[in-house]
């Protein structure tokens, strides 16, 4: 998956910025403030729907504008295809109302806007996948498994809507006949959703661990363990959701089942996550995320883009090194943000440099 084209219109500092990505490592340097880490949210909203600084309504539109827009146009790889496929997507958002338009066609739903461009980053808060609560981590998974597995997104939705009908009877007080018939549906979508999660996690367990005996040896990463959202080992979801029902009626929504599920990283001498300092987290979180980027080459046969935020200051010289050492000599289209050029980049010829000031993103010749 290469980008070919970037476009983003009404962004934080930028008016009209437009980008012609080449293959292999794109660095993107400026000052503090320049604006660099605002193309990288770009890509991210397209990818997520949102920044990786929150929502776009939190003040990613520019002051004083309607909307932004972001368009990019890249070249993907079709599974068992000799040629790529050059495709399109643009989406205008207000942070409350979005339009979004994917290879000439309207979009109806986010996800599926979504689901075609497929980003990796890795920024200032992906510590927050290991030190954080259990959403993000949730995520993490969801996203994983909407591009490798098709049918995952609709499993998913279907779960997502069972849940939201279920609380809303929750909060009415339902009648048990009707809690039974969403019970059932919950149990139905959930239980696969939560078998899905597992595989997925114990594939990225294997490429986790050796990324990080590469990256980051002294972490002693060993496993990745999943904890389903109820006592799995001992009851199905339908029992788990009958025997919760009236702590639930109670509280109101729905206590138990894969929205609650969350993961955990184990490590040969730290005890848990909160042990580790923040470099910890931050190297086990990008262990992760690099063995999600080759999980999708494999699963895909293609490379997802990965977008590394500030690594100068992300990461240590030695970190930063083995890094970038194991990714510039792949096929993935990287982009980085640095305000400087990094240490192992310095001699390169090889990658395509640009600079943020004023406003404006120049390619340096």
């Amino acid at each position: 998956m290469h980008i070919r084209r970037l476009s983003l219109h009404q962004i934080r500092r930028f008016d009209h910025v437009e980008l012609a990505p080449q293959p292999g490592i794109n660095l993107i340097t400026g000052d503090n403030g320049a604006g660099k880490t605002s193309v990288l949210e770009a890509l991210h909203v397209m990818a997520y729907g949102r920044s990786f600084r929150g929502r776009v309504r939190d003040g990613l539109v520019r002051q004083g504008a309607d909307a932004l827009e972001v368009f990019v146009e890249w070249d993907e790889q079709r599974a068992g295809a000799d040629t790529s496929t050059r495709r399109k997507a643009g989406l205008r958002h207000s942070g409350q109302d979005w339009k979004g338009r994917l290879d000439g066609e309207d979009v109806a739903q986010l996800g599926n806007l979504c689901a075609a461009l497929a980003v990796v980053t890795f920024e200032p808060g992906s510590h927050a996948l290991v030190s954080g609560g259990g959403e993000p981590r949730r995520r993490f998974l969801d996203w994983g498994l909407f591009h490798v597995e098709p049918d995952f997104l609709g499993l998913w939705r279907r779960y997502s809507r069972a849940l939201k009908q279920r609380n809303a009877l929750l909060k009415q007080g339902g009648h048990p006949h009707a809690l039974d018939a969403w019970d059932h549906e919950l149990a139905e979508a959930g239980e696969p959703l939560n078998s899905r999660r597992q595989h997925y996690l114990e594939r990225l367990q294997d490429r986790t661990v050796v990324l990080a005996q590469e990256l980051a040896p002294t972490l002693g990463i060993q496993s990745l363990t999943l904890s389903p959202g109820w006592r799995k080992q001992e009851l199905s979801l339908a029992d788990a959701l009958l025997l919760a029902r009236e702590r639930d009626r109670q509280a109101g929504y729905t206590s138990v089942g894969p929205h609650r599920a969350d993961w955990s990283v184990g490590f040969a001498a730290i005890p848990g996550r909160d042990a580790l300092s923040r470099g910890q987290a931050k190297l086990t979180a990008l262990a992760c995320l690099l063995a999600q980027a080759e999980d999708y080459a494999e699963q895909r046969g293609e490379w997802p883009v990965i977008a590394l935020d500030d690594i100068a200051s992300e990461l240590d010289r030695s970190h930063q090194g083995r890094v970038l050492d194991r990714l510039r000599n792949g096929p993935a289209q990287i982009f980085i943000t640095a305000t400087e050029t990094p240490t192992a980049l310095i001699d390169r010829t090889d990658i395509t440099r640009f600079h943020v000031e004023h406003g404006q993103v120049q390619l340096v010749p």
